[in-house]
């Protein structure tokens, strides 16, 4: 299907950013995309540098993300980077999104998709009106065993789905890391750069995106809890949200990083009137389902018993495991499958468009401002509003 590798521009994810390199081990697993520009710091001499380190060419390494996306799109249509790939702190998402969309330009943005609400409606709005897509990287919605578990319920193997419950636990913001030096953690927690919810922000949506996306359903109310635990944190590090659902089933979301001991511990148990399903993030391979009148299974991924869609996100045979690094290029790959399908006047297959978009970003967003209005007002239950 695909004629030629498609050309990625980055912008971060330099020197010392963690999720720079994980994006482009994703971009790079399946031998689609190549990475042909970058600007990939604010700091201009560290984004030479950077691009330097990844034997960029000297005149596609960029020293900023405006320098790269005007310079780019004045390049022939057979040598300009195709789509953006947007790694940067939350507060720097939605200017370089916006510029690549009016130069003509797909993109890719981590989560969340910008750093308020509204930005996040005028992204979407520019989305429709260039007619160009935009991918959203909820990682986890990448697993195969993730993917197998939504096609069950909607097929209805399970029923009326009545119960949600998903909670992400980690530990690493147990001490004041922001204040030792530890960089992920200062900009995490910092207002003006993360947002206006520190743990729901960053991982709270990921755990609501995810009970969304396996239930297809949406969530329409919600009751907070937000908690400041670490001492002089300027941000929630934990939090608890009871949930109602648009068809009526209530859930329980559960988001920590102050749980001292727990790693990346995403889980989601889902029930409806005939059984339910369960999944660990930790333990990703295997999904195990419930029934209400027989034993329970285990699937597991790698096997011709899965859905289009598990199969179509696995790579190795059963047994040999599959993780986040792989979830992650599965959402690149169905992108840059979707971007070379497009091109050449195709249309993408459903597996290939089941990739998050601006509008689970606006979910996303709009899931961090009512949570922190419902935390901060004496009213029990709040409508779910955008």
């Amino acid at each position: 299907m695909i004629q030629e590798k498609i050309r990625m521009g980055m912008i971060g994810g330099g020197k010392n950013a963690f999720i720079g390199a994980i994006h482009r081990i994703a971009a790079h697993m399946d031998g689609l995309i190549e990475l042909c520009c970058g600007a990939l710091s604010s700091n201009p001499e560290t984004a030479k540098a950077s691009g330097r380190d990844l034997f960029l060419p000297e005149n596609r390494n960029y020293g900023s993300y405006k320098e790269m996306i005007e310079a780019e799109s004045r390049l022939p249509q057979h040598i300009r980077m195709q789509f953006v790939s947007i790694v940067t702190p939350n507060f720097a998402h939605f200017e370089p999104a916006m510029l690549a969309l009016d130069h003509g330009f797909h993109v890719l943005i981590d989560k969340p998709i910008t750093f308020t609400l509204e930005e996040a409606k005028l992204l979407e709005r520019k989305v429709k009106e260039t007619g160009l897509q935009l991918c959203l990287t909820h990682t986890y919605s990448g697993y195969p065993m993730v993917k197998q578990a939504r096609q069950m319920v909607k097929e209805g193997q399970f029923g009326t789905i009545r119960k949600i419950c998903v909670e992400y636990p980690q530990g690493w913001l147990s001490s004041a890391s922001e204040k030792e030096g530890n960089q992920q953690a200062a900009w995490r927690t910092d207002p003006a750069k993360s947002g206006k919810s520190g743990c729901m922000g960053d991982i709270g949506t990921h755990a609501a995106q995810l009970a969304e996306y396996i239930s297809d359903l949406q969530i329409s109310r919600i009751c907070a809890d937000l908690n400041w635990v670490v001492k002089d944190r300027l941000l929630d590090d934990d939090g608890n949200v009871l949930l109602k659902f648009n068809n009526g089933a209530n859930g329980i979301l559960m988001a920590s990083q102050i749980a001292a001991g727990e790693e990346n511990a995403l889980s989601i148990k889902i029930y409806g009137e005939k059984g339910g399903l369960e999944w660990h993030q930790e333990e990703p391979n295997t999904l195990k389902v419930k029934w209400l009148d027989a034993p329970a299974q285990l699937y597991r991924t790698g096997h011709p018993y899965l859905s289009s869609f598990a199969k179509h996100n696995s790579r190795t045979p059963a047994g040999h495991p599959e993780g986040y690094l792989e979830a992650f290029a599965n959402i690149y790959r169905n992108f840059v499958l979707t971007l070379s399908t497009l091109h050449i006047g195709g249309s993408p297959s459903p597996e290939m468009l089941d990739f998050p978009t601006a509008a689970d970003g606006v979910r996303g967003m709009a899931f961090i401002e009512n949570v922190v209005a419902s935390a901060h007002s004496d009213q029990k239950w709040h409508d779910f509003k955008i």
